[in-house]
Parts: structure tokens; C-alpha cells; sequence
């Protein structure tokens, strides 16, 4: 059996743009790049999901909603995969955020509550640990959509790699929105791998006068349908 875990980042929102912190909707653009992820999930029929799930804010919960229509699914809402939590802050603008908190240097004080209310990185860490754990077990065997945030992703990362939740990474992401992240455990040892991360390509004929021909491209490549059913040495112990 196979358990399929994709993440897919919001589009962009308009806090982005206007550099503010808080709970906004999508931009003209980050509709559009929503817009272009459900064509290609309805042509290419690449993620055949069980279960839909969103973050409650704003900007994910109305990706969510624009791209539903191409996995035919229901849309579940869960706050637990919301982004890190900074506090009493909705609708502050970045600048003013620093003048009245500082910035919270998490590499080097991890614990540092960053606002009233905000949550420092340990907690973001356990938070995201434990809803991952909770969805991936409820859904054991099932194909799961999560759209959220790219610090749920990037936190997914230090989850199946079982790396310190209190430590910062050295190497960081640059997660891009709307883009599709794939974890799968399958296999007689039942280990998570990453199959991708970041696959953005939707975008690229954004303001473009083409467009990608979804319909005419394989959901699986040819190369890996070829490949062997036994793993090479080199993959059974990775």
C-alpha cells in the first residue's frame, strides 16, 4: 500500500504586495497562478486525491477552492497547517511589525516569542509535527492534498528527515506559490521519500501568448514506468 502526501503552497496574496502581516486574500496574480494549477491538475489527472485539506487562512483556503473542481473532492479546513502564527498583528505592515518587535533572529534564539500571542520556532515546529503526524495517520494509504504555506512545507522537510525542531536549518527553501511538493511512503519498509519539490511549471506560460498543452502530457514519464520493480542497491539504503 501507498501513502501519497502532496503539499501545494498558496497562491500569491496580497499582504505579499503590499507588505503587510496578516490574514489576506489572493492578488490578481495569485489567482491566476491558482487558476493555472487546476487546468493542469484537470488535463494531466497527475494527483488522484482521496482527501482535500486546506489551511483556514485566507489565501490557502481560496487556492484550495479555485483548484477543488479539478480533484472532485470535498474541501476539508484545518488550522493546524496554518503558517507560523505572528501574533496580534493582522494588518500591520512589515515595517511598523519591526519598529514595535524587532526582528526575531529565530537562527540564534529560537524560543524568542517574536510578538503577543506569536508563536517562536519550537512551537511552529511541534505544531506542524503533530498535524502531519495526525493527517498522515488518519489518512494512512490514501492520496492527501494539503494546500498551505511554505513554512509548512519547508517544516516537512525537518519532520521526515527527523531533523532538530530546534535548530534553524543552515540550508534554506524558496518555495514558489502554487507549486506542488510529493512525499510517498510505499514499499516493504514503508520509508517517506521525495519524489519532488517546488514543480511550479504551470507558471511559466503566465503572460505568455502560449499556453502549456496539458492534455498532451504523460500524468507519469515513460522513464518511470520502465524502471525495474526491485530497487538498485544504491536506493535500499537511502
Amino acid at each position: 500500500m501507498t501513502t501519497n502526501l502532496y503539499l501545494i503552497r498558496h497562491g500569491e496574496a496580497l499582504s505579499a504586495i503590499q507588505g503587510t502581516i496578516g490574514n489576506s486574500e489572493l492578488s490578481p496574480l495569485g489567482i491566476v497562478q491558482a487558476e493555472h494549477l487546476r487546468d493542469r491538475l484537470a488535463a494531466t489527472h497527475e494527483i488522484e486525491a482521496d482527501v482535500l485539506m486546506a489551511s483556514t487562512l485566507h489565501r490557502a483556503r481560496q487556492t484550495a477552492q479555485i483548484i477543488a473542481p479539478a480533484l472532485d473532492l470535498p474541501l476539508l479546513l484545518d488550522e493546524e497547517i496554518e503558517e507560523m502564527r505572528p501574533g496580534g498583528t493582522d494588518g500591520m505592515s512589515v515595517e511598523e511589525y519591526r519598529t514595535t518587535f524587532g526582528r526575531a533572529d529565530f537562527k540564534q534564539y529560537p524560543l524568542t516569542q517574536p510578538a503577543p500571542g506569536g508563536e517562536n520556532w519550537g512551537e511552529f515546529q511541534l505544531r506542524v509535527g503533530i498535524a502531519l503526524e495526525r493527517i498522515i495517520r488518519t489518512y494512512e494509504d490514501k492520496t492527501i492534498v494539503l494546500v498551505c504555506h511554505g513554512g509548512i512545507i519547508d517544516s516537512s522537510f525537518i519532520y521526515f528527515f527527523q531533523l532538530s525542531s530546534l535548530a534553524v536549518p543552515q540550508a534554506g527553501f524558496r518555495t514558489r506559490n502554487t507549486s506542488i511538493t510529493h512525499w510517498q511512503k510505499r514499499g516493504p519498509e514503508r520509508r517517506w521519500r521525495l519524489i519532488r519539490y517546488n514543480d511550479a511549471l504551470h507558471l511559466h506560460d503566465i503572460g505568455t501568448p502560449a499556453r502549456i498543452p496539458w492534455d498532451q502530457i504523460r500524468a507519469i514519464p515513460a522513464s518511470d514506468e520502465e524502471r525495474p520493480g526491485d530497487q538498485v542497491p544504491t536506493e535500499e539504503h537511502q
